[in-house]
């Protein structure tokens, strides 16, 4: 089965120069997955096998192939991404690489009312408690979990299909990405692998380009929308100056992305030893950026779209509500302070 991304496939990082608008012309077997209606399981097996993603591939593929996935069908990039973050962390800390027919999901969120400890019952660890935003966790196999224990957070392993772990099955009512339900696990003294050292999870540089591989699926929806909008006005038979404008404008703004990927990407990936702080700070501005830049990208595809695109395209719109529901993930202000804080701490350290 080939790959989507053969030697004479065009990439949206890779070669900024590339036009973004054209349509690329997919591998069927990609548009079939993408498509079908199998399992999420199934599902993301295929496309961890189609893409050649694992847990040790560079950051540019994992970014590349995810953002360009994204432009195809948010949801299912949105499926895919957790899983390639899980073999990432699974390989990172030395394990062994899971069944190829294992899908993944990363459980990380921890709120005040849903908090998830560890129990060291000796030879085993077991987790208890609630976990909140627990993505498709009545469909997956398996998934990383933070837990917290006596000598901090760490990484766990768990088979999601274990009797003690339930997933819980209410009403989600999102109009975007309503094919990733997003709930609540209660683990009762579930079995769980430890998966790193305590703290590990958040102090690695990755967990860094595991930020910045997110916002590359928030930059491949937006993209996506834009192609819809710019095909929509290349189209028609009498494009007006406003509409020209717009077009201009999105194409400078997708530009600016792509060039801030393709530059990031040669950092993550090259030679240089990243501090955690310094990783950290260098995703808090791509994905501050890109965040903003998605927003005023959706923004514009939809005034060069037009009331007609917007009242009667049905993708249009579930492209547009999912985009919506993926970039509140994002904390927004309180990113932008972070990164504010990062600097002033270094800051003062240079000062002593």
């Amino acid at each position: 089965m080939e790959t989507l991304f053969d030697s004479t496939s065009s990439r949206i990082i890779a070669t900024p120069f590339e036009p973004w608008w054209e349509t690329p012309d997919f591998r069927d077997d990609l548009t079939e997955v993408v498509t079908s209606s199998a399992s999420a399981v199934d599902k993301i097996t295929a496309l961890a096998r189609l893409l050649q993603l694992t847990g040790c591939s560079p950051q540019i593929d994992q970014w590349e192939r995810l953002l360009q996935l994204a432009a195809i069908d948010i949801g299912v990039a949105r499926m895919l991404e957790p899983h390639v973050d899980a073999l990432g962390i699974l390989a990172e800390a030395g394990h062994e690489t899971p069944d190829p027919d294992s899908a993944w999901g990363v459980y990380a969120a921890d709120l005040p009312t849903h908090r998830v400890n560890v129990i060291d019952a000796g030879a085993e660890n077991l987790l208890t408690g609630t976990k909140a935003w627990c993505s498709l966790a009545a469909e997956l196999t398996d998934a990383i979990v933070i837990a917290s224990g006596s000598d901090g957070n760490r990484a766990y392993a768990v088979n999601l299909r274990h009797p003690r772990v339930r997933p819980q099955t209410g009403a989600w009512p999102s109009l975007g990405l309503r094919e990733i339900p997003s709930g609540s696990v209660v683990f009762d003294r579930a079995p769980a692998t430890s998966v790193g050292p305590p703290n590990w999870y958040l102090d690695r540089p990755s967990f860094a380009w595991g930020g910045i591989r997110v916002a590359a699926c928030w930059f491949g929806g937006a993209l996506g929308l834009a192609r819809r909008a710019a095909q929509t006005h290349l189209n028609r038979a009498g494009r007006s100056p406003m509409g020209e404008m717009q077009l201009g404008q999105l194409d400078a703004e997708i530009f600016a992305v792509r060039t801030m990927l393709a530059q990031t990407a040669a950092a993550a990936d090259g030679d240089e030893k990243f501090s955690r702080e310094h990783a950290w700070r260098l995703a808090l501005r791509v994905r501050n950026n890109i965040y903003r830049s998605a927003q005023r990208i959706q923004l514009l595809s939809r005034e060069l779209a037009g009331p007609a695109v917007l009242t009667s395209d049905a993708a249009f719109a579930k492209v547009d509500a999912d985009l919506t529901v993926y970039l509140s993930q994002h904390h927004g202000p309180r990113d932008e302070a972070a990164l504010g804080e990062n600097i002033c701490a270094e800051s003062d350290v240079d000062e002593v």
